[in-house]
């Protein structure tokens, strides 16, 4: 059983900064919202709000803890309900898609030491609408179905097990059409783009994955 890093700080930054404090280095982009936290205690969290129009954007942050120690991740795509739908009674309503990538960079030696890939667990929490031809209903109430799961007790702890967790699915860049911030960090070439099984119904994704 791993033992849970002593969190010592954090030090929230805007994407282009490209010095921060702590131990390590985060750099994340989503669409359209992410947290990570630590031990249960939370490290860092989009700064721009979900509820904000087309929400794409990188964040920086430096923080330290003592590895190995467990990253866990709340991934949003926007929805204005369970519908899963977005601008609803607009002209442009529809179902929104997601995708998040993520990499950690020990400061000292400027090593990446973990990047979003396969590797990570995740489980989707919520998913709508899973009668996707509701895209267009004038009552997306109604005619829209979901599925939501309440998130585990205790899944952000170490000790969680997370084996019936599903690994996460690889999107290419031109499924996901990252923007807004997605340039201004250089990837990793191992640095992957990450969702669920499916990018307009997956809406919140639970991950999990190690720092070693």
């Amino acid at each position: 059983m791993r033992t849970w890093p002593l969190l010592l700080a954090l030090s929230l930054t805007t994407a282009c900064t490209t010095t921060v404090d702590g131990t390590y280095k985060g750099e994340a982009w989503a669409d359209n919202w992410f947290s990570m936290s630590i031990g249960g205690e939370l490290v860092v969290e989009d700064s721009v709000s979900i509820t904000t129009e087309r929400s794409f954007n990188a964040e920086t942050w430096g923080f330290d803890a003592t590895p190995p120690f467990l990253m866990s991740f709340v991934l949003k795509d926007f929805k204005e309900d369970d519908s899963g739908l977005e601008y609803i009674g607009e002209p442009n309503q529809q179902m929104g898609d997601g995708g998040f990538i993520a990499q950690i960079t020990e400061q000292d030696t400027g090593e990446v030491v973990a990047v979003s890939d396969d590797g990570w667990r995740c489980l989707t929490v919520h998913r709508a609408p899973l009668d996707t031809g509701c895209e267009d209903s004038a009552d997306p109430d109604t005619d829209c179905t979901s599925e939501v799961v309440a998130e585990p007790d205790g899944w952000q702890q170490d000790d969680y097990d997370d084996s019936g967790w599903a690994a996460a699915t690889i999107w290419s860049a031109a499924d996901v059409d990252p923007k807004d911030g997605y340039d201004q960090i250089s990837w990793d070439p191992s640095a992957e783009l990450i969702w669920g099984t499916d990018l307009e119904v997956d809406n919140t994704l639970l991950c999990r994955a190690w720092v070693q």
